[in-house]
């Protein structure tokens, strides 16, 4: 196949009505994604965060993300270190840093058009980073709920 069939077979209706599909899928994904670090955000005590909740929504802006997954990666973990330290919660130092960092990396590389074949293995490797730093943000965020939890039954404890 030369230049012009491969052109000719992407332009055809049912290539560009995938093409949009999956598109839609990725950015309802990404929106999902957003909203679970913005949910994390906002358990964290207002001073202690490097990021506002509204600026997560980058995450999910196409192009953009490329360079904003990376800023993501390093305000949040150092929004969760300052509320661990300030709640005195012994956890491991930054937390989703790696993780997150490891996930932008790759991600920005699934991005460079070059040989295909690279490309497609280097997605699935962004994409199981991606669902691996988005459990760690869960587990994080399920670990300030419970501390909020225990915090209000000590609390409610004492007012007895």
């Amino acid at each position: 196949m030369d230049y012009n069939e491969i052109t000719k077979e992407l332009m055809k209706p049912e290539m560009m009505n995938l093409f949009i599909a999956a598109l839609v899928i990725r950015i309802i994904i990404w929106i999902l994604f957003a909203l679970n670090i913005r949910k994390t955000l906002l358990l964290i005590k207002p001073e202690n965060r490097c990021l506002l909740p509204s600026q997560v929504w980058g995450v999910a802006i196409p192009l953009f993300n490329i360079y904003w997954n990376f800023e993501v990666a390093k305000k949040l973990t150092d929004s969760i270190n300052n509320e661990f330290y300030d709640r005195k919660i012994a956890v491991e130092e930054d937390p989703t840093l790696k993780v997150g960092r490891l996930y932008a990396w790759l991600f920005l590389a699934s991005n460079i058009p070059v040989n295909s074949s690279l490309i497609i293995w280097v997605g699935l490797l962004s994409f199981v980073f991606f669902i691996n730093y988005w459990i760690k943000i869960s587990a994080i965020k399920k670990l300030l709920v419970k501390h909020n939890e225990l915090k209000d039954q000590e609390v409610f404890e004492h007012e007895d």
